[in-house]
């Protein structure tokens, strides 16, 4: 995501809509991926601070999931566009921070080396699905 939210950036006033496209599709695929088997894990087998951020993670899903929404219906040659892409960014950028520094550290220390191997391969099995799936909808 980072290598597609700078080339936005380093597009800032031109014509962003093709890497709208990637990240629409990356952040679907994310969104699925988390929501279909880590967050149900963590919400049923983490301790009660983690299935708060997780709780909170499933949030900032819904509001991403708003703003693809909207950006996928405006043409980007709006005004609103480049600023709604922004706060997007924005928000995943977010997203990850807290992912990466608060929830990644309690799950480490909540679950064995095992187990995180076996719920990522479950993460990396279903996203190589659903980028087939992906991929597959998109040249149709």
């Amino acid at each position: 995501m980072d290598t597609l939210f700078q080339k936005v950036k380093a597009n800032e006033d031109g014509d962003n809509s093709d890497t709208f496209g990637q990240i629409r599709r990356e952040l679907i695929v994310h969104t699925h991926i988390e929501e279909s088997i880590f967050y149900p894990f963590l919400l049923e087998n983490g301790d009660e601070e983690l299935q708060k951020i997780t709780r909170e993670g499933i949030e900032e899903h819904r509001q991403v999931k708003m703003f693809l929404e909207e950006l996928q219906s405006m043409s980007s040659n709006r005004e609103a566009f480049p600023a709604k892409l922004q706060v997007l960014m924005e928000d995943v950028q977010h997203h990850v921070q807290e992912e990466e520094g608060e929830m990644f550290p309690m799950i480490r220390d909540q679950f064995d080396e095992r187990r995180l191997t076996e719920l990522g391969a479950q993460l990396k099995a279903e996203k190589e699905r659903s980028m087939g799936n992906a991929s597959r909808s998109v040249s149709a």
